[in-house]
């Protein structure tokens, strides 16, 4: 079984190098992508220079993980945010996992690093609501390659992408949740942000998606209230960078 590991990255120089020799040491045969959205910091040639393989794509996670899928080479792929830290074990974990061939895929049950109160709570929260086959992206979602493929693919929207997949994944198969060890993740989107605005904030995403509102809206807006902590305030567009070939694979920086 070959693992595609497979790194969404925006500016994450200082992160990508310790990240990428961390599964190298513990897999060295996976395949490892760096889906970079456009840094300015580096990121590309620090991922190159440890030896992942490293691709540009247009800014946003959905884009970045399609991408991803599209052009890895594993019979299952890992997706992982930039952030956060995989145990050693935990790939031999994922390895044992997907042993039994009914399991179509999962994800890590997740730890947040900070130590306030909401950071505890939330590490409390995931590990409730997991248990109704609810999971995003920052647990290290994983599934076989040939599930994704029938259930369509990553979907490269805007925002909900993770939640996206979870759903479809949970309708496709057995999943399964490696509890030991977990994913460490960090918290520093959390940092300077009042707790209840962020559930609010969630909330009505989650709500406004429910009611069809489109992921780029709801992009938008998640934006505004990260940049503001408020929601409904106009925020400013981002530029994209061009969208490449799914082989186009980068040869330098960004």
């Amino acid at each position: 079984m070959k693992l595609s590991i497979i790194v969404p990255t925006l500016n994450e120089a200082e992160r990508i190098p310790a990240l990428i020799d961390r599964l190298r040491r513990e897999d060295p045969d996976s395949d490892i992508l760096v889906i970079d959205g456009g840094s300015t910091d580096g990121t590309v040639a620090m991922a190159l220079k440890a030896g992942a393989r490293a691709i540009r794509s247009a800014r946003g996670r959905g884009q970045q993980l399609a991408l991803g899928a599209e052009v890895a080479e594993g019979d299952v792929f890992l997706f992982l945010h930039a952030d956060s830290r995989l145990a050693p074990g935990s790939l031999d974990a994922l390895r044992e996992a997907m042993a039994a061939p009914h399991v179509v895929g999962g994800n890590f049950r997740i730890l947040f690093d900070g130590n306030s109160p909401f950071d505890r709570w939330l590490t409390r929260f995931y590990a409730w609501f997991r248990r109704f086959g609810l999971y995003y992206g920052d647990s290290a979602i994983f599934v076989r390659r040939d599930a994704l493929q029938r259930m369509g693919g990553l979907r490269p929207i805007a925002l909900m992408e993770d939640y996206d997949l979870c759903r479809r994944l949970e309708r496709s198969g057995k999943t399964v949740c490696i509890t030991e060890p977990p994913v460490t993740t960090s918290s520093r989107r959390f940092e300077g942000r009042w707790p209840p605005r962020i559930v609010t904030g969630w909330l009505l995403i989650h709500l406004l998606y429910y009611l069809g509102v489109s992921p780029d809206v709801l992009a938008r807006l998640y934006r505004s209230e990260r940049r503001t902590g408020k929601t409904g305030k106009r925020p400013q567009r981002n530029a994209l960078s061009r969208t490449p070939s799914a082989s186009e694979n980068v040869h330098g920086d960004t």
